[in-house]
């Protein structure tokens, strides 16, 4: 099976790649990442020679690029996307494109070359905030950020392409994603890397804001599951059922780094700041899935990580 994976030097989608290569044998894996800020060739270097792995270079809003990248290849995996809040409040532009204009792209290519399943990789943001309960897969979508409202514009174009022409659509949301190699604006990433280098945690608000945490094996391993089993045409919630609201979420990190609250740095909230995510998982688990990873452990090492990859790390906070 020839699978093209955009957006694989990113966080979620570099470990995807890593870990699809190393389950399957008869896999080959087309990447193409345009190399943002956010992108890490170190990421797979390991695999730079692998005969069942090819990296491109280009953006997936270019018609040209796509449709080479994606020419022979029976399954598309779509990763690609601007992902963080903040820059998103500041300027929308990107967003908007990448995340809207490039799926569209995508899906057009898709349609033309007539591939057999499209992965949108999407996210419980896009439902918005959930005081009570937890979101289902068709529940309504109420984003409240410039970054949610494009990625659910990109999953609404994703599902109109599966109603109008037939496209064979499957749409992923998942909950929060932490592990290696992910870039570090992230609040975990950059916690560890901060409290690494002395320097204090900024925690916004009142730090009552709750997410839902997975580590990023497992929702690689839940998207594998619905690339194999999962309808064409449905969407599927991955989350692994563990809530912290971010002042736990702190105090676990420092904790387990031998520091103090003392660390803590409250900040002024952000704008449009979701309080609670919250996902029903009930129709992913009918197929199957089952988090593989403790929550404790994967933090435990997702820390040891940090720590053995300042080199990594280091040289990518130099760009904020």
């Amino acid at each position: 099976m020839r699978v093209l994976v955009t957006g694989g030097l990113g966080f979620i989608g570099g470990n995807f790649i890593r870990y699809m290569l190393e389950k399957y044998q008869d896999i080959y894996i087309v990447n193409l990442d345009k190399q943002t800020y956010a992108s890490s060739l170190a990421h797979l270097k390991d695999f730079k020679a692998h005969p069942r792995y090819k990296f491109l270079k280009g953006d997936i809003c270019n018609k040209g690029v796509v449709e080479r990248a994606m020419s022979g290849c029976s399954v598309v995996i779509n990763f690609a996307a601007e992902t963080h809040v903040d820059r998103s409040i500041k300027s929308a532009h990107e967003f908007l494109q990448t995340n809207i204009f490039g799926v569209y792209m995508l899906l057009e290519a898709a349609r033309k070359l007539k591939v057999e399943k499209f992965i949108q990789i999407g996210t419980d943001e896009v439902y918005g905030s959930c005081l009570r309960g937890a979101f289902k897969e068709g529940d309504p979508l109420m984003p409240n950020s410039p970054y949610s409202s494009s990625k659910a514009a990109g999953d609404l174009l994703a599902r109109s392409y599966y109603k109008t022409y037939g496209v064979p659509v499957i749409i992923t949301r998942s909950s929060n994603n932490f592990g290696p190699y992910q870039f570090p604006e992230k609040v975990i990433p950059l916690f560890i890397t901060n409290l690494i280098e002395g320097k204090k945690v900024p925690l916004y608000g009142d730090g009552l804001n709750v997410r839902d945490w997975i580590y990023v094996i497992d929702n690689c391993r839940g998207i594998d599951l619905v690339l194999n089993k999962g309808r064409i045409g449905e969407i599927y919630n991955i989350a692994s059922n563990n809530k912290l609201n971010n002042i736990q979420l702190t105090e676990f990190i420092l904790k387990k780094m031998k520091k103090t609250k003392a660390a803590i740095k409250y900040v002024k909230d952000r704008p449009g700041h979701d309080r609670r995510y919250s996902l029903n998982t009930e129709k992913i688990r009918r197929l199957g899935f089952k988090p593989r990873y403790n929550f404790q452990e994967a933090m435990e090492f997702t820390i040891g990580w940090y720590n053995e990859n300042k080199a990594w790390w280091k040289s990518l906070k130099k760009q904020f």
